[in-house]
């Protein structure tokens, strides 16, 4: 304890304060760097979410003590990365998040004991859009969505049915495409009964029109229906040829495009075909007649009783007997009735690029040197593509391989890294890097800030003396000084033999004349301090505070 005492004497308040100094520093870049790796790596559990399922989801999060942050206003919440899963699952259990719209958990909460009608179908719209909505907001793209019904009530003895509508109203990054547009219409259309989908109406955050729901399927729709099922169509055909083509020239050596052009006419047509040589007996008819007169002489009879036969008596009556056939054949001629519907989306033509490169051969030195394709090859690549598309000549189909330099030598496509033992994530990259970076600040920290201040507290500090003031102060310090080294030289003296060859008297002699030199030495600086009391006393003072 003595030892420290002198040794906390002999640094001064100065240094001692410099030393505490430093010993904060260091205490807080290592207590920070120490806390930062120790901090968990926080990690979004929920991101844009609204106000009412921001405030309901850290609630729930205080009373299960999970440590959580808020940022961007709120709309995004951060917990500890290995406590996401578990979080999100308890806050299912919950029901949250809602998504800012309330679905069939409404039946759940409300007390139905009493409740009319009226309030039980507007409960069930709402549940209904919120489901609807939820279930647009899965889709990649949408950000948030509305959904607005209009369900006709059905009245008794009502002859006219109006179907239901509805209205959508999304928030996209970036756009939708048709297939994605009619696949939310037919979403909308099969939860509601009775709606059809040409009657649901989309538009986007901007107020552009996607979906116009007006009930009927324009020239646009179909245009638009075409137009996606030629992009489908291009795509698998690109799809294969590249596969092909690349099982040849080498994987990213080919550029392959396809140009398909749809039939955009739907044609009905009907046709009636009469066969003469091919007849029929359909139906016979047959007729047949026969007619008879008879007459008696004398007697009376009805016949005899006319005007023009009344004179006809006795013998010189007529006896007329007739008949008649007829026959009618009726004849079916064979005809046959067809009725042939070609609906629009018909392949029209097909049209086929293939860009190819050239074969790279390593030369003497080593390096590769460009060579192009034989039109052998070429035409070769040109025959699998066209039983690749199914090629058809009749109907205008193309194909064209040609061959051309890439811009990109093989040598400079970057390879594929297979993945090795450890795979890391972003995020522990970015971990990665920030300890890395934490390190690097703390051994620049201690390399050229702590080292060289503890190094100079540690090391003694030459003070420089004062001047005398005057010409006489001058010439008195510098005999002080001059005096003064000369005694403190703490040098040996040499070593001289007498005649007789002794050491010691020769040492005793060099002892004896040292001594009287630093006896007038010291007489001399005696008279210097009575000469110049107030100089001496400066000297004096900046020897203690050099000491201290």
């Amino acid at each position: 304890m003595n030892g420290f005492g002198e040794l906390v004497k002999t640094l001064g308040p100065t240094r001692l304060a410099a030393m505490g100094a430093v010993a904060a520093i260091l205490v807080g870049v290592f207590a920070f760097i120490m806390l930062r790796i120790s901090t968990p790596q926080m990690t979004p559990l929920y991101t844009d979410l609204t106000f009412e399922d921001s405030s309901a989801i850290v609630s729930q999060l205080e009373s299960l003590a999970v440590l959580h942050e808020l940022r961007n206003d709120g709309s995004t919440i951060l917990v500890p990365e290995e406590e996401v899963f578990r979080t999100r699952m308890r806050l299912a259990e919950q029901g949250l998040p809602l998504g800012g719209s309330v679905g069939y958990e409404i039946f759940d909460k409300a007390d139905t004991l009493g409740t009319t009608s009226f309030v039980q179908n507007i409960n069930h719209t709402r549940a209904l859009e919120g489901e609807l909505a939820r279930t647009i907001r899965s889709i990649g793209r949408i950000k948030a969505a509305r959904v607005h019904l209009v369900i006709p009530e059905r009245k008794l003895f009502q002859r006219d049915f109006q179907p239901p509508t509805a209205s959508i109203v999304l928030n996209v990054r970036g756009s939708l495409d048709p297939g994605q547009i009619r696949a939310i219409q037919h979403i909308v259309a099969t939860a509601v009964e009775g709606l059809q989908p040409n009657f649901v109406s989309i538009v986007d955050e901007t107020g552009r029109l996607l979906a116009s729901g007006a009930g009927e399927e324009g020239e646009g729709f179909i245009a638009s229906s075409l137009q996606e099922r030629a992009q489908s169509m291009e795509a698998r055909l690109r799809s294969q040829v590249e596969e092909i083509v690349n099982s040849v020239v080498g994987v990213g050596r080919s550029r392959v495009r396809v140009a398909m052009e749809l039939d955009h006419n739907r044609i009905t047509e009907t046709q009636e075909t009469f066969d003469p040589d091919g007849q029929v007996v359909r139906s016979t008819q047959t007729r047949e007649e026969n007619s008879s007169t008879i007459g008696r002489a004398g007697a009376v009879t009805a016949g005899t009783q006319l005007p023009e036969t009344g004179q006809q008596t006795g013998e010189d009556a007529n006896r007329n007997i007739s008949n008649q056939a007829e026959e009618i054949v009726n004849f079916e001629i064979s005809k046959s009735t067809k009725t042939e519907v070609v609906e629009a989306g018909g392949v029209r033509r097909v049209s086929v690029a293939v860009l190819v490169d050239g074969i790279y051969v390593p030369d003497a030195n080593g390096d590769l040197v460009y060579e192009p394709r034989s039109a052998e090859e070429l035409e070769r690549i040109a025959l699998l593509v066209r039983s690749a598309v199914g090629f058809d000549k009749g109907r205008g189909d193309t194909v064209e391989v040609v061959n051309l330099r890439f811009a990109q030598a093989p040598n400079s496509v970057l390879a594929e890294v297979e993945p090795g033992l450890f795979e890391f994530t972003r995020s522990d990259l970015m971990r990665f890097v920030e300890l890395g970076v934490l390190f690097l600040i703390a051994v620049l920290l201690t390399l050229f800030a702590v080292r060289p201040l503890v190094k100079r507290i540690l090391t003694a500090e030459e003070a420089p003396v004062p001047a005398l003031a005057g010409p006489e102060g001058a010439a008195a310090e510098q005999a002080l000084l001059a005096d003064g080294g000369a005694g403190a030289t703490g040098e040996t003296p040499a070593v001289e033999t007498d005649e007789a060859g002794d050491p010691r008297i020769a040492w005793l002699e060099e002892a004896q004349a040292q001594g009287a030199v630093q006896v007038a030495t010291i007489a001399k600086v005696g008279d210097l301090i009575e000469e110049y009391p107030h100089e001496a006393v400066s000297i004096i003072r900046s020897w203690m505070n050099e000491a201290a």
